[in-house]
């Protein structure tokens, strides 16, 4: 449901229900702790919220539509009690400590992670199936996610392809790429599209990656489209989900031959968009030498990539540190070969 529920647990349990009653098979859930996952200062505007917030500071506003902990206790309680497996997409540490107290049925990877590589470890970690989310990732990424992901114990692994731009236009969703991620990495592939719901081929989309060898569909479901809350240009109302879930069921459709793709430029915007960055956990001051926990990496607009984590461990820092300020090679001296 993503932040479909718009900060309402009674919302959040509501489209749990109304998923089950739609003949769904798990409900997915974002959970975020804001304060591990973005900086205060990350930058709003158009494409990072559902249209009609771009004015508002997107930290506060995720904390405003967010669910506490115990708050999404209640909703898993409800996936349980109507039947549906739950699938939990935890978007950094303390969310995937917390997380794992649900015993979920499997645990989403996006790819604003996948470079973080402690965060990628500990899910793997678990031993809980993954479905992991690949739309604006290179296939060079999504091998190296895989191995981690496979070195750590991760159970049975599904990559999840859609399209990030919401709405998604007809010509970006590329579906033939989902054959292109079987035959590269041999894994269960699955199609998350974010065509909008308006649309009539927002029902036609999954249909049409079915005989592409998909084993699921993730769709977003909201509470009233019309409300126009968040992520709503691609969520279907329960009833509309229940005629996708219905076409499913009898779908017998073909496709032509899959081609390999680079980032096109709105995946390029989404990656860049998204992706987390490599900053200071507490201020450091200048002179001191860098250790692995005054760094770490959160959504931000400055910053090197936390692959690079390693590099700044052992180093001295040429200046003072802001808490939160991007790391740079030019604040350190000494850096790691």
């Amino acid at each position: 449901m993503a932040y479909s529920h718009d900060g309402s647990v009674d919302l959040a349990e509501r489209i749990v229900r109304d998923a089950a009653s739609a003949g769904a098979d798990a409900i997915s859930i974002h959970i975020t702790h804001m304060p591990d996952y973005m900086v205060r200062d990350y930058g709003t505007g158009a494409g990072r919220v559902s249209a009609g917030k771009e004015t508002s500071p997107i930290y506060d506003y995720l904390c405003d539509i967010s669910l506490s902990f115990d708050q999404w206790e209640r909703v898993a309680a409800v996936a349980r009690e109507v039947g549906l497996d739950l699938v939990i997409m935890p978007n950094d540490g303390p969310s995937l400590d917390f997380a794992v107290t649900l015993s979920p049925d499997a645990l989403v990877v996006p790819p604003a992670c996948f470079e973080e590589h402690d965060f990628i470890d500990a899910v793997g970690r678990q031993g809980t199936p993954i479905y992991l989310r690949v739309g604006g990732a290179t296939l060079g990424e999504i091998e190296s996610v895989i191995e981690r992901l496979r070195a750590t114990g991760a159970g049975a692994i599904t990559l999840l392809y859609g399209h990030q731009n919401y709405p998604t236009s007809i010509a970006d969703t590329s579906l033939r790429f989902l054959e292109c991620l079987r035959n590269s990495f041999g894994l269960p592939v699955g199609i998350a599209d974010h065509v909008d719901a308006d649309d009539d081929f927002a029902l036609m989309a999954p249909l049409l990656a079915i005989p592409l060898g998909i084993t699921c569909i993730e769709k977003h479901i909201t509470h009233d489209r019309a409300k126009r809350g968040e992520d709503f240009e691609s969520a279907l109302n329960g009833d509309e989900l229940a005629r996708l879930v219905t076409l499913v069921r009898k779908a017998e459709m073909a496709l032509g031959v899959p081609h390999a793709a680079g980032l096109d430029a709105s995946s390029r915007k989404y990656r860049g968009n998204v992706r987390k960055r490599l900053v200071a956990a507490r201020a450091i001051a200048a002179g001191e030498t860098i250790t692995a926990d005054a760094l770490i990496a959160k959504r931000s607009d400055a910053g090197v990539s936390p692959a690079h984590k390693a590099l700044f461990v052992g180093s001295t820092a040429r200046t003072g540190i802001a808490a939160d300020q991007g790391m740079a090679f030019d604040l350190i001296v000494g850096a790691a070969p």
